[in-house]
Formats: structure tokens, C-alpha cells, sequence
């Protein structure tokens, strides 16, 4: 590969956490020969045909230190969104930019340590709390692993386990709670301090007293960092600096929460169906 075309570092070795993308269009496959010649669903418009889009022409900005959160519909690209960010898979058109560096001329190395994932579903291995933490790097010092768990309240139930930080943990965490292995996963994207979190709702699927506790975490990890964040439940990103109300592969809304409600759109009738739905809950 010539010089000029490899990968480069960032100029000063740690991202500001600017997030851009630019006209970013993304497919998982091919639609069938028919659909792309124009029998059953030809594209239109600036929509080659030729693509089961999952993403249509998305551009957005995520200032350095803010939270831009992604709602829509199952299906509507938010996870797709954060799945470029990461280079899980590249698009077909358009640009990921990292403080204006497009993604693509990033060592994926350095790009897997500017950028931290906290999924949903959080995956432990089986070794030590301490190891699922560093993700058996030898080279982080007990010290980091601590002062990291003690800024998100995890050392205290760390503490309390027979091993410590050296108790051993159960094939997918199966001996820690849902709330725990949340928490060991703040710790684990804490320690190696990226500029850039990715987020998965990391507080859907905890009860309500772990969640409040999870959240008082969360406002420590997101602390000076730049957060993409997919939401499922509306009353998590209410605080975000900006919002992507995602429909069909494109960015149909944007904006914070109040000014979205006061749209009276798309935004608005998932707020009120939410709400709906946790009235009949709780009746």
C-alpha cells in the first residue's frame, strides 16, 4: 500500500469526540434481481436500485461532549448507525468522520480505543471479575481497574464478592445480576477512557431501583465524552443534546425533546404511545 494511502493516528493521539456523517447510505445485501430491475419495489429518486437500503442519505453532527440519542421504529437503522461507527461494516456511499478523519483512514485499532461499546445484552467471559474488565490485558494496572469501578459505584459490590476483583465469573456472567454485569461494563469502557461511547439502552432490561443506580453510573461514564445512543424507552433520552427520530432508513425528525413534542410529529406519537402503554402497566 503506498504511504500516502495507509492508515494514519489522529493528530494529537485522543479524539476530540466530533461524530460526523455525511449522506451515508448502507445495505446489508443486494435486492433480488426482479426488485432491482424494476419489478416489485424499484427505488426512485437519488435511491439506486440495486440496494435493500438500510440507510438513505443519514447526515448528522455530535458535537464533542454531547449526547445525540437515536429513536425510531424496530427497523429503522439505529443500530445500523452505530454499527458504522464501528467499522462492523462499511458503507456503500457517503463518510464517517472522527474530528473530520474519515473512519476508513483510522487504524482499526485506534478507532476500537477511541470509541467504547456498552451494549444492552453485556458479554462477560469466563475468568475473573478483574479480567473481564481489562479484557485480559495485562498491561492495566489494578489501580486503573480500581479508580474506574470506584467512579461508577461498582467497587463496592465488587468488594463484597468472596474473590474480589479476582472472583472468578461464571460463563456469561450467569453469578452476577443483570444490574452488576451493567455496571462491570461502565467499568470496562471507564478504564480504557474513550473519547467516544457507543451505547446500546444500557438501562432497558433493569428493574427500577438498578436502573437509578445504573443511571447515576451512566452520568459518570458519559462525563466530557461524546455518547451515540440508541433508545428504546423515550424517558432515557429526555436530557440529550440532540435527537435522530429515525423512519425507514432516513432521519425524519431532529432536534431535543421538548422542541420534537412541540413538532406534534413522529417523535411525539412514540412519546404519548410510551406513555400510553406505562399507564396500562401500572393500572
Amino acid at each position: 500500500m503506498p504511504e500516502a494511502e495507509r492508515p494514519v493516528p489522529l493528530a494529537d493521539g485522543r479524539a476530540q469526540g466530533r461524530i460526523t456523517f455525511e449522506d451515508v447510505w448502507f445495505a446489508y445485501e443486494r435486492l433480488p434481481a426482479e426488485a432491482a430491475s424494476g419489478e416489485g419495489g424499484l427505488a426512485t429518486g437519488d435511491s439506486p436500485p440495486d440496494w435493500n437500503w438500510v440507510l438513505k442519505g443519514v447526515s448528522f453532527d455530535a458535537e464533542p461532549g454531547s449526547t445525540l440519542a437515536l429513536v425510531g421504529h424496530t427497523g429503522s437503522g439505529k443500530t445500523t448507525i452505530l454499527n458504522l461507527l464501528l467499522r462492523f461494516y462499511e458503507p456503500q456511499r457517503g463518510r464517517i468522520l472522527l474530528d473530520g478523519v474519515d473512519v476508513r483512514d483510522l487504524p482499526l485499532t485506534e478507532l476500537r480505543r477511541q470509541v467504547g461499546l456498552v451494549l444492552q445484552d453485556v458479554f462477560l467471559f469466563s475468568g475473573t471479575v478483574a479480567e473481564n474488565i481489562t479484557l485480559g490485558d495485562p498491561r492495566v494496572p489494578r489501580e486503573r481497574v480500581e479508580d474506574a469501578a470506584r467512579a461508577v459505584d461498582a467497587h463496592r459490590f465488587i468488594e463484597r464478592l468472596a474473590g474480589g476483583y479476582d472472583q472468578p465469573v461464571g460463563e456469561r456472567g450467569a453469578n452476577l445480576s443483570l444490574g452488576q454485569r451493567q455496571l462491570l461494563a461502565f467499568v470496562r469502557a471507564l478504564v480504557y477512557d474513550p473519547a467516544v461511547l457507543v451505547l446500546d439502552e444500557a438501562t432497558s432490561s433493569v428493574d427500577t431501583e438498578t436502573e437509578e443506580a445504573v443511571q447515576r453510573a451512566l452520568e459518570t461514564l458519559l462525563d466530557g465524552r461524546t455518547a451515540v445512543a440508541v433508545a428504546h424507552r423515550l424517558s432515557t433520552v429526555q436530557h440529550a443534546d440532540q435527537i435522530l427520530v429515525l423512519h425507514r432508513g432516513g432521519v425524519r425528525e431532529r432536534g431535543t425533546h421538548q422542541e420534537l413534542l412541540a413538532q406534534g410529529g413522529l417523535y411525539r406519537r412514540l412519546y404519548e404511545l410510551q406513555y400510553a402503554e406505562q399507564e396500562r402497566a401500572a393500572a
